[in-house]
């Protein structure tokens, strides 16, 4: 009998069926959990959106959808009433591109340096540091824009209001820098460092290497971090309520006093327009209408996502 004719059953071992080994009861309870985990977020979401639907629909039964996405004046709380939401839109896009402006190269640059060209010593005291920006509450960001950057800009000569969207874009792409340059870091360390190491044999330096390698193969987690910073920007209520004003005009210069989604939703809540009114349905209206723009915003990052993922083994 040669080596290669022993079996388990000659030396006096029992074969084992790995494919057939009992299922733990602790796993099943861990499955069960996180199941449940699911299932909670899977119904706070259609919950959101069950207790949206109803007043919104109320609302559009009432007054016309056409005058309310192509309306050009928004008074829901005056007489005559006026709903149409184009200046609300319109605001939060001009204070998202400001926030972009900043948040975007920024928060890459970040990233880029903490990825490929700080140190572990620079890179362990840098990224807290960092992330502390993300847990300062907003509203104190809005009172820094009102009280600290609406002045500032003044003094450089950029003859702002009081209440502008330019203060208040600025310091949201200051709160979403660790967003950006988090997410994009992280990205960029999953790369495989076979891929720098054959850039560097061709004769590329650091900087090359990592715009050139790097940045493209991890492009699907930067853009995802990109598109979470454009629904955060677009969904941030204290800092546009506090520095960004309440003046709902359809202007795209960032100097004027603006109202954005968010900001009509925050205030108009805390009023006291009567329930059941058609003013008070304008929040449901004005606020599935935000939730319908970030559900696009997460379509369009998970089509982008998944046409730029990169797989390796």
């Amino acid at each position: 009998m040669t080596a290669h004719e022993i079996t388990a059953g000659d030396v006096g071992v029992t074969p084992v069926d790995l494919r057939q080994s009992k299922r733990r009861l602790g796993e099943g309870l861990i499955r069960l959990s996180l199941a449940l985990c699911a299932l909670v977020s899977v119904l706070t979401t259609v919950g959101i959106v069950a207790s949206l639907l109803e007043p919104a629909l109320e609302f559009f039964a009432e007054v016309n959808p056409v005058d309310f996405f192509t309306g050009t004046n928004w008074a829901p709380l005056f007489e005559p009433a006026s709903f149409g939401v184009v200046p609300l839109i319109a605001a939060t896009f001009v204070v998202t591109f400001w926030a972009l402006l900043v948040a975007i190269p920024c928060g890459l640059g970040t990233a880029i340096f903490l990825s490929e060209f700080a140190s572990p010593r620079a890179r362990d005291a840098l990224k807290p540091a960092l992330e502390l920006l993300a847990g300062i509450p907003t509203v104190v960001y809005g009172y820094f824009a009102l009280t600290a950057v609406t002045p500032l800009l003044r003094d450089i000569g950029i003859q702002v209001e009081i209440f502008n969207a330019l203060s208040g874009g600025l310091v949201i792409g200051v709160m979403l820098i660790p967003t950006v340059a988090s997410l994009s870091e992280d990205a960029m360390s999953a790369v495989p460092q076979a891929l720098r190491d054959g850039s560097y044999g061709l004769g590329a330096d650091r900087l090359q290497t990592s715009l050139r390698v790097v940045v493209p193969a991890a492009l699907s987690g930067i853009i995802a971090s990109f598109v979470l910073a454009v629904s955060r920007a677009v969904g941030e209520t204290m800092i546009v309520l506090i520095a960004v004003g309440q003046l709902p005009a359809l202007d795209v210069d960032p100097r004027a006093t603006m109202e954005t989604l968010t900001a009509f939703i925050g205030a108009t809540g805390n009023g006291d327009v009567p329930t059941g009114t058609t003013e008070y349905k304008t929040i449901f209206a004005v606020g599935l209408t935000l939730f319908v723009l970030t559900l696009v915003m997460n379509v369009i990052s998970i089509r982008l996502v998944r046409k730029f993922r990169e797989e390796y083994e």
